[in-house]
């Protein structure tokens, strides 16, 4: 058994893209609860509404929820390439919700959501290359 466990282990091809895939989820599940507790404060800080935070927040939360499914099942390839390009689309996303000025943004808040958009990139680059790597 251990035996047989060791050498799939040995050959497993997917290891980059389950950790890239647990990482997100684990880093987005705790950004999402902790929009969830401080969504007011984040608003205030950032410019946006405390209903938007808690809607992302929420949507963090879920997203993270997901993808820890998806990352434990035995083929990842075409999940971990969704994941990837939805974390790509995330990114202009959030460069679209500053230059588009849908909310009156304090410096914090820029920062906050292109961090948010840059974050996303780095964890689309990662499932892209562990997709490759498959």
């Amino acid at each position: 058994m251990t035996a047989a466990l060791t050498s799939r282990l040995n050959t497993s091809t997917d290891s980059l893209l389950r950790f890239a895939m647990r990482a997100d989820a684990v880093l987005s599940g705790l950004t999402g609860i902790a929009l969830l507790i401080f969504a007011p404060r984040v608003a205030e800080i950032s410019g946006t509404t405390a209903a938007f935070e808690y809607a992302t927040g929420a949507f963090f939360v879920v997203f993270a929820a997901a993808v820890l499914v998806l990352a434990s099942r035995p083929a990842i390839r075409t999940s971990g390439l969704v994941i990837a390009v939805g974390n790509l689309l995330f990114s202009v996303a959030s460069v679209v919700l500053v230059l588009a000025d849908v909310f009156p943004l304090t410096t914090t808040g820029v920062v906050l959501v292109l961090g948010t958009g840059v974050y996303t990139l780095v964890m689309a680059e990662l499932q892209y290359q562990g997709v490759r790597r498959i």
